[in-house]
């Protein structure tokens, strides 16, 4: 397939369990999208849903908008639904985004001249001078993101104000190379893919971004903290063994 046949953008949600919220983010997808100049696709990714996720997205299908379901057999973790929908999708730009919409979609706009300026990888940003917390987290979790975020620094990769925003764009030739490699599902994959991305001579950028906390996110303050500080050490343990290559 060659450029003037792919989508411009492909917008890739994992979802697990979203019954309650993916319709509404969808619809504001649908409606954001219904005025856009460039071609987009936009693919869920279930990831093993015992609720009726799949039946919510479904009923999205044929309203306008260039919307598929990819499924994983069981829940398998954020990381392995985001690499599923990055590798299946045809787009020229290829952003995943939470299925809570914490970032509003109206913020892909921002992604558009960092990546047109040679960047292959844009992050949004919710620390960056120019970002705007609507409602922010409770004060436990902006705690654990600033600690995690120096760990990241110090364990794996060093230069970003915010590693764990569920908002990133990557280039088709960047979204090859990262996830083409990626080995972690959870939570620590964000880090892996900037790992891979800076051992491979990728540029990435951030963004300020508009964010919105979800008070139904599933980040656990503790029990992830820990899952993310064992992840920093599992990136470490496959650069040993040279599976970012």
């Amino acid at each position: 397939m060659n450029d003037t046949e792919r989508p411009r953008l492909s917008v890739i949600i994992p979802a697990y369990n979203e019954e309650p919220r993916i319709g509404g983010t969808l619809e504001k997808i649908i409606q954001y999208f219904s005025k856009a100049e460039y071609s987009v696709e936009v693919v869920v990714v279930d990831d093993g849903s015992t609720d009726r996720t799949i039946a919510t997205v479904e009923q999205k299908i044929n309203r306008g908008l260039n919307l598929r379901i990819l499924r994983n057999e069981r829940n398998l973790g954020k990381g392995a639904a985001v690499r599923h929908g990055m590798l299946e999708t045809a787009g020229q730009v290829r952003l995943f985004f939470d299925a809570d919409g914490s970032t509003p979609i109206d913020q892909v706009e921002k992604v558009w001249t960092p990546l047109d300026q040679g960047a292959d990888i844009c992050l949004g940003s919710r620390t960056l001078p120019g970002s705007n917390i609507v409602v922010h987290q409770p004060w436990h979790r902006e705690l654990m993101g600033r600690v995690f975020n120096l760990m990241v620094r110090l364990l794996a990769v060093g230069g970003f104000s915010d590693t764990q925003c569920g908002f990133k764009a990557f280039s088709a030739r960047a979204a090859e190379i990262v996830f083409g490699r990626q080995q972690l599902n959870g939570f620590g994959f964000d880090v892996e893919l900037l790992y891979i991305a800076r051992k491979h001579g990728l540029r990435a950028a951030e963004v300020p971004v508009t964010w919105i906390d979800s008070p139904q996110s599933r980040v656990h303050p503790w029990r992830d903290a820990r899952r993310m500080f064992f992840d920093l050490l599992r990136i470490r343990w496959h650069a040993l063994r040279g599976l970012y290559r």
